[in-house]
């Protein structure tokens, strides 16, 4: 697929590894702009390493490479630095992860950069940002999941403390530098100057855990590991179908819990003095769990939903990746669409975040093999000639 979007005009340098940098750079090539991928030579990114293969075809980078055009480059080395800089010159983000000081080390430091581009956007993401006693640590989204809290509150109240099977933490942190790379390149618009982006991974997940640090300033309250229920309302679980599919239910809104219970045969519960906040009926959860989930139990999936459609009633089957393929309001929508792939033939993957209705933006690649556009960049672009080229890779710089 290929469709314009609105970044069309910006050049993104992507020299960060695994999941929140690139991933931030694959959501601004998804609208429009130009990323270049800079990879070790020999290892390339470790997200190639990361899950299944095809054929010896890593598919997790399919993904996360789209939009990318694939060089490899030494930065480690006076003639990759110089490479990079040339690069920059013409960039207007560089989105990198090393730990602090290796770029100044390499001489491609915030101070330097800036010099050298004074429009340049620098994304520094790192585990725990760029200054603090944690600063030199390695800094992973596992990491973040268990300093943030989430983890602390996540799991069966009798149960350990339990971690996400994926990548939340960085998925989070990748859809923050987004934002704060549209934010400077917006106030680029006023001063001319870009400016550099400090981001660590155990801020953004600690942000979107709610209200707990103003709970536990004011009250000394510490949220505590509940299952699937909630301190904020009840009924809200999942609940096991008579087939044995599972559903999810939530009654954020008074009305729809109201709903709910006379859906399932109990609107006695209604008139109970603790029904009427989300609250107090989290008191009871176990009680209305039972209600609710007694009902489930002796219906189907089909029945269940479409009862509780009738009932306008918010429920939701518990889906795999299967059944996401086959819903129709996926099918609609062309969340999961196809990517041709010279690799690979057709490729399905998620589409690009959300809609614009003048500028879509578009999958107008999947990721490719490492260093795949070299030659082009170095050669077309930056204007090296072949000679020069064949020494930088008996060298190794590319």
């Amino acid at each position: 697929m290929s469709s314009s979007g609105p970044l069309q005009d910006l050049l993104v340098i992507d020299a960060a590894t695994l999941f929140a940098g690139p991933l931030a750079a694959t959501i601004l090539g998804d609208y429009g702009a130009e990323v270049i991928k800079i990879e070790h030579p020999q290892h390339g990114d470790p997200v190639r390493n990361h899950g299944y293969r095809k054929n010896g075809v890593p598919l997790w980078w399919k993904m996360i490479g789209r939009n990318k055009k694939a060089l490899t480059l030494y930065l480690g080395c006076p003639e990759g630095q110089e490479i990079a800089r040339e690069l920059l010159k013409r960039a207007d983000v560089l989105i990198e992860n090393f730990r602090p000081g290796t770029l100044e080390r390499w001489g491609l430091g915030p101070a330097e950069l800036q010099e050298l581009n004074p429009r340049l956007v620098l994304a520094r993401v790192t585990g725990f940002g760029q200054v603090g006693p944690y600063k030199h640590r390695p800094g992973f989204g596992t990491l973040a999941e268990s300093m943030s809290g989430f983890a602390a509150m996540t799991g069966e109240p009798d149960g350990p403390p339990t971690l996400p099977p994926f990548g939340l933490a960085d998925g989070i942190a990748a859809l923050t530098v987004v934002n704060a790379v549209m934010f400077a390149l917006h106030a680029r618009q006023t001063t001319g100057r870009g400016q550099v982006i400090d981001l660590a991974l155990i801020e953004p997940i600690l942000t979107i855990l709610g209200p707990q640090p103003t709970w536990y300033d004011q009250l000394g309250v510490i949220q505590e590991r509940r299952g699937n229920r909630s301190v904020n309302n009840a009924p809200r679980n999942t609940y096991r179908t008579q087939e044995g599919r599972w559903v999810a239910i939530s009654t954020s809104a008074q009305t729809i819990a109201e709903r709910v219970m006379r859906l399932v045969g109990h609107p006695e519960v209604i008139d109970e003095p603790w029904f009427k906040s989300g609250a107090e009926r989290a008191q009871h959860a176990a009680e209305l769990d039972e209600m609710v989930g007694s009902w489930i139990a002796c219906h189907s999936l089909d029945e269940v939903l479409t009862e509780f459609e009738k009932a306008e009633a918010a429920v939701a089957p518990i889906y795999d990746v299967s059944h996401i393929f086959a819903d129709p309001q996926f099918q609609a929508l062309d969340t999961i669409t196809t990517v041709a792939d010279e690799e690979l033939g057709p490729v399905k993957m998620q589409n690009v975040l959300f809609r614009l209705s003048e500028t879509p933006g578009g999958i107008r690649w999947a990721g490719k093999p490492k260093g795949a556009d070299t030659k082009a960049i170095l050669c077309d672009r930056l204007g090296l000639s072949a000679e020069t080229l064949a020494e930088l890779q008996k060298k190794g710089v590319v």
